[in-house]
């Protein structure tokens, strides 16, 4: 007997995965292993669950790859030095994660040696481009695969096949999707697609339960979490958690991101991170003290074209290796404790604990007194520095304002 095709479809349990997975093994005659790589968002019960209806679609084999811990080693953490905010919004949660999950299937189609590997992405948006741009280059004798997108099927007819074939789920379009994750939540659909609206409360799975301010401390050392008021953290995806939890209860980090998918068109999207807004907020704040002028401009410079990498399926680029060095060494000062003041749906900084706060110096107090340098020596520097405007209106007397 011929010996069957091997297929791995990044199954996420949804229902164009759901029904790449039954179509394969059964129109097609592919031998389908089912690949759920985890980057933080599926709960134990959901992975269950993913298990038991791959199974029942067809698959041969199913597995779970967790990378959660990959991710934000290779990820997370450099968009946490570089306070890397899309648009200065949206903190890259989705399209980071997918780079990862691709990663993974990509590893595990070569360690059981595939002829394919499927996913099922439309033609429409970002993740396609993600998907397909890192199979090519990982694992590049590979078939691809994308039913959703080269048959341009529709929901029900998905929905269709996989009821005639007697798997049924509950696969009803609602209102809105959610993708969720360690690094946020993004909402699609409904008022989004409107742009003059916004989201109604009912839209968020987060909603404010605590009404009373509170005092949140973050303690970083080496621009990473390691201890979250007072609690010491060795496992920073823990630590993350535990800030999502605080967070999330005063329903801190909503917020509508606009900016332009890879393929051309504008995109609008809603999402709810409370713990990369305060992470973020908190660290950024730290660095105020802790940094250089020049430190903290160039590392915006970096981090902005890294975020934007990351969301343009770039992450290979050997230069993000490049810039993940400069965003480490910048870090090797950015020590200390940030307190932060939580109230419902906001947050601000307060004030940074640091051995490394160059606030604290010497040579004065700003606005108040001077010990470095003399009255004179202040005249003479303003002087100075004023010589090119000077030189250049008394050249161009009719330009002065």
């Amino acid at each position: 007997m011929e010996q069957k095709k091997k297929v791995v479809v990044a199954f996420s349990g949804g229902l164009d995965t759901s029904y790449t997975v039954m179509y394969l093994a059964k129109e097609k005659g592919y031998e389908v292993y089912a690949a759920c790589a985890n980057t933080g968002g599926f709960s134990e019960e959901q992975l269950k669950q993913n298990e038991e209806n791959a199974y029942k679609l067809g698959a041969v084999k199913y597995v779970t790859i967790d990378v959660t811990e990959e991710y934000y080693e290779k990820s997370l953490k450099y968009m946490i030095y570089g306070n890397v905010l899309r648009n200065g919004t949206y903190p890259v949660s989705v399209s980071s994660e997918r780079i990862f999950q691709a990663l993974a299937i990509s590893r595990y189609a070569n360690e059981i040696g595939a002829d394919a590997i499927a996913h099922g992405s439309t033609g429409a948006g970002n993740d396609q481009i993600r998907f397909d741009m890192t199979f090519l280059v990982l694992a590049p004798n590979v078939e691809i695969i994308t039913l959703t997108r080269d048959n341009t099927l529709t929901r029900q007819q998905e929905i269709d096949y996989l009821n005639e074939n007697g798997f049924y789920a509950d696969f009803t379009k609602l209102k809105y999707s959610y993708n969720v994750g360690l690094w946020g939540t993004s909402i699609c659909g409904g008022e989004i697609l409107d742009s003059a609206k916004g989201l109604p409360e009912t839209a968020y799975l987060k909603h404010v339960e605590k009404q009373e301010p509170t005092e949140l401390r973050i303690e970083f050392k080496k621009g990473e979490i390691c201890a979250v008021n007072g609690e010491v953290f060795e496992d920073k995806i823990a630590a993350i958690q535990k800030i999502e939890e605080i967070g999330a209860a005063y329903g801190i980090g909503r917020d509508m991101h606009v900016g332009d998918t890879i393929i051309g068109i504008k995109g609008r999207v809603g999402f709810e991170a409370a713990a990369p807004m305060l992470i973020i907020g908190a660290h950024r704040f730290l660095e105020k003290y802790t940094l250089s002028k020049w430190q903290q401009y160039w590392k915006d410079q970096v981090a902005n074209w890294y975020g934007m990498f990351l969301h343009e399926s770039q992450y290979l680029e050997p230069v993000m290796r490049d810039i993940e060095a400069m965003l480490s060494e910048s870090q090797r000062n950015v020590n200390g404790t940030v307190i932060l003041e939580l109230r419902p749906l906001s947050f601000s900084t307060v004030g940074v604990e640091s051995e490394d706060d160059l606030v604290k110096t010497k040579f004065g107090e700003y606005g108040e007194t001077q010990t470095g340098w003399t009255a004179d020596e202040a005249k003479g520097f303003i002087k100075v520095t004023s010589t090119p405007l000077r030189v250049y209106y008394a050249n161009h007397k009719d330009e002065q304002i």
